[in-house]
């Protein structure tokens, strides 16, 4: 099934294929404040409809992800980074997809602030 995404403003948007039925509630320091919840799809399920110089980049602790932003409002539907088995992955902000019923989904939390 695709999917689109996009920040508040729309400066940034994708779309993506995948059928999701949960979500990842990760607790690191980041996530925490972004009140993230994360699916993960492979780089090649997402198609970005977006000019780059709207794009901010943030990273931290380990620098594994590169977590994306809008420059404009500030929101950020998603970040990138590589998988345990080595490929290219995006972790997409769920809260970013207006069509999803964030209710039928199953939460299940993740302890990334112990990693």
């Amino acid at each position: 099934m695709t999917q689109s995404a996009s920040c508040h403003c729309g400066a940034i948007a994708f779309t993506f294929e995948g059928e999701i039925d949960q979500a990842i509630d990760c607790n690191c320091s980041l996530c925490r404040r972004r009140g993230t919840l994360l699916w993960f799809a492979p780089k090649s399920a997402v198609t970005l409809h977006f000019n780059p110089l709207a794009l901010q980049t943030y990273t931290f602790h380990t620098h594994k992800l590169q977590h994306h932003f809008c420059g404009t409002c500030g929101v950020a539907p998603y970040s990138e980074g590589i998988a345990p088995d080595g490929s290219a992955m995006v972790a997409i902000n769920l809260r970013c997809v207006p069509s999803l019923d964030l209710a039928t989904l199953t939460v299940v939390p993740y302890d990334g602030a112990s990693k």
